[in-house]
């Protein structure tokens, strides 16, 4: 039996995120439980965890309050001819996020509320955990970091690239534990975010950023095993690189049952 790796999400919508990343632990030889405000999960059922994506992460929770974004500048690229390119390389993919992802957008208190309790206990029990896109906000927030509220502003990008495709690349930093499980310099990922991190948390260092220099990446000091990225690995499956995150959680999760 595989370690038993918790994977939060929201009690609405979230399902192709869930299926996604349920699909990369089992690959990676773990076994998945989705986690969610209405079926919780105690620490100690759990050898590994995962934070999603989803919605935004409340800005009470880093003392600010919520400015409502402006209109966004999309990728034309993600309407035109990229659009198609997905449709034919990655239909199942699409599909099941068109159909089973709700609005991105909003907030959930009700699961900010149970994550980072989840996180809490994680950090103190020393599970390895992995943060995808909000899942590495929240990690940052509960570690005393902030976050840009919106992109806006300050992102120097135009138009700014949203896409469910590895269309965006970010710089990792050499012998970070990032980079040797990724196997490379830089790395090619997809981009589904509105928000980033501003001050980083106690406690952890930066480890892969844009050209522009947007943070994307940042994992624990020290030999605990916990890692935020800004991307969705979980919907590159047909990337090796992006794979081997899994299998590196799940194998330090597989680890830990053994000391």
């Amino acid at each position: 039996m595989g370690p038993r790796i918790g994977v939060t999400g929201p009690d609405r919508g979230g399902a192709a995120a869930w299926l996604f990343s349920a699909l990369a632990v089992w690959r990676a030889g773990g076994r998945p439980l989705r986690i969610r405000p209405s079926r919780k999960a105690s620490i100690e059922q759990l050898d590994g965890l995962i934070i999603g994506g989803g919605a935004d992460v409340s800005p009470a929770l880093y003392g600010e309050h919520r400015h409502l974004p402006m209109r966004e500048m999309s990728d034309p690229g993600a309407f035109g001819w990229r659009r198609a390119l997905g449709f034919v390389l990655f239909p199942l993919l699409w599909l099941l996020r068109w159909l089973l992802t709700k609005k991105r957008g909003g907030l959930d208190p009700a699961r900010d509320e149970l994550e980072h309790e989840l996180i809490g206990h994680a950090i103190e029990k020393r599970l390895p955990m992995l943060g995808i896109c909000r899942g590495m906000q929240l990690i940052n927030v509960a570690l005393g970091g902030t976050l840009h509220q919106s992109l806006e502003g300050f992102y120097d990008e135009y138009p700014a690239i949203r896409s469910v495709l590895p269309r965006k690349r970010v710089e990792l930093k050499p012998g970070s534990r990032l980079q040797q499980i990724l196997g490379t310099e830089d790395a090619q990922v997809n981009a589904l975010h509105r928000q980033a991190i501003d001050r980083l948390g106690e406690g952890l260092d930066a480890v892969a950023r844009e050209p522009n220099g947007v943070l994307q990446a940042f994992e624990a000091v020290g030999e605990r095993w916990l890692l935020g990225v800004q991307w969705h690995p979980e919907y590159l499956p047909q990337r090796p690189d992006q794979g081997a995150l899994f299998e590196a959680l799940v194998k330090r999760a597989a680890s830990r049952i053994a000391e």
